[in-house]
């Protein structure tokens, strides 16, 4: 095994019965770093993240994490991972403290080390007054932060998060990816899937897109966005005669336009440049512009067009 890569997959493939879910999915983590792990319903990410944390077994293809087989050599996998499925595995009749002492003891700390242990992730994930309550009394966010703290209970090396936000509000999904981001500066390895792109793109280091379970696109956000097109400029115009009269003037380069809104959609190849001098033919006919946006490549942008489902509902 390369020491640079935490996890190495390589040609990964998984069927039930005549459905085919991972059809040869190959990737590689660095160590300290994360991989988002993006695509469509049944796409395979969370049987991906299923075989790498030794809950299923692969049909062929190797996978290895911190340099252990995660077929041959599982329980030496486990004893190195953390994983938080999407939904909260807690025990909801235990308080949030009895759910983080228990799993210590299950990974055979002391139980003063237990108690220790669980006291730091109560204070650490803002739990502390919520510590002697029956788990089952939590908010949706304050379990989601519970099954993540319980995840941490040995500090594993490596961590999968296989949609840890799904169903949070804003605010608690904003707190979670603050934690999120206290891990990776520690240095802990991690896999992500999610449904949120806009996750993916604040928090990776990597993504790679999987599609009908084969990897079709992987780089950081910047990369993957930079496949897709260029920057696009966005004219709104003030009436219908300036419309048709900027239609008219920039030509071929109108992509796209709406006479009902009055907007109008330019291509840049140089974004700097082609919006200076689009901007000086329309003043030099004194045409009336309401309002221009420069429209860059997103996340969705990549997945819509490299995927044959919509993005909603994402797994």
């Amino acid at each position: 095994m390369n020491n640079k890569y935490a996890i190495e997959v390589n040609n990964l493939q998984k069927s039930y019965a005549k459905n085919h879910v991972l059809r040869g999915v190959s990737l590689k983590v660095e160590r300290g770093t994360m991989l988002a792990l993006l695509g469509p319903n049944g796409a395979g990410k969370t049987t991906t993240v299923r075989i790498l944390s030794t809950l299923l077994t692969p049909d062929s293809g190797t996978v290895m994490v911190e340099g252990h087989d995660v077929v041959t050599d599982s329980e030496s996998v486990r004893s190195i991972i953390g994983l938080t499925g999407q939904s909260a595995a807690v025990d909801e009749l235990l308080t949030g403290r009895e759910n983080l002492v228990m799993m210590g003891r299950l990974y055979r700390l002391t139980r003063a080390s237990a108690i220790a242990r669980a006291q730091e992730l109560l204070e650490e994930f803002d739990l502390i007054e919520a510590a002697e309550r029956p788990a089952k009394t939590y908010s949706g966010g304050m379990r989601r932060r519970l099954d993540l703290a319980v995840s941490l209970i040995a500090t594993p090396p490596v961590i999968f998060l296989d949609e840890p936000t799904t169903g949070l509000d804003p605010r608690s999904r904003l707190v979670m990816w603050g934690i999120i981001k206290k891990l990776m500066k520690r240095g802990t390895t991690i896999l992500l899937t999610t449904q949120y792109l806009e996750e993916a793109d604040q928090l990776a280091d990597k993504i790679i897109l999987i599609n009908d379970g084969k990897v079709v696109a992987e780089g950081t956000a910047e990369e993957l966005k930079s496949k897709i097109g260029k920057d696009q400029l966005v004219l709104t115009l003030g009436d219908k005669k300036s419309f048709q009269e900027t239609a008219k003037v920039l030509g071929t380069s109108v992509f796209d336009k709406h006479e009902d809104e009055l907007k109008l959609t330019v291509k840049l190849n140089n974004t700097g440049k082609d919006v200076r001098e689009i901007l000086d033919k329309l003043n030099a006919k004194h045409i009336l512009i309401t309002s221009i946006d420069i429209h860059k490549p997103t996340l969705d942008d990549v997945f819509l067009s490299l995927t044959d489902k919509p993005k909603k509902g994402v797994k």
